[in-house]
């Protein structure tokens, strides 16, 4: 189960940094797979490369707290980092998105995120 969860963090770190690459290279594609109906334009783009800044630190917080073996701590970080998801699927529903969007990848993102942190708690 230890290992399991360590190759699914370490996944998840990678996959979170490479998601917020995309975010600062091609702002516009990455912004449709959101989920929201209408995408920023022009200057307020920059708002995305904020997004992009966030994942990548994220999954680098994600792999430094991996490398240091605190898998404990790991865990829990994990599950606070949840949240960002289950928010990130609340302002798509605010904002009338698609719901399959919400609860599909925001949803199942947090509940991967949270079945990782238990796995890596109970280690």
């Amino acid at each position: 189960m230890t290992y399991v969860a360590i190759a699914l963090a370490v996944v998840l770190g990678m996959g979170i940094i490479v998601l917020g690459a995309r975010y600062l290279l091609a702002p516009e594609g990455s912004a449709r797979g959101l989920g929201l109906r209408s995408l920023p334009t022009g200057p307020v783009m920059a708002w995305l490369n904020l997004k992009g800044v966030r994942d990548i630190v994220c999954g680098l917080a994600l792999l430094v707290i991996l490398a240091t073996g605190q898998l404990q701590v790991l865990g829990w970080f994990v599950l606070a980092a949840a949240l960002i998801a289950v928010v990130d699927a609340l302002v798509v529903l605010w904002h009338g998105g698609k719901r399959r969007f919400a609860y599909g990848l925001h949803g199942g993102t947090a509940g991967a995120m949270a079945v990782v942190s238990v796995g890596l708690l109970l280690s």
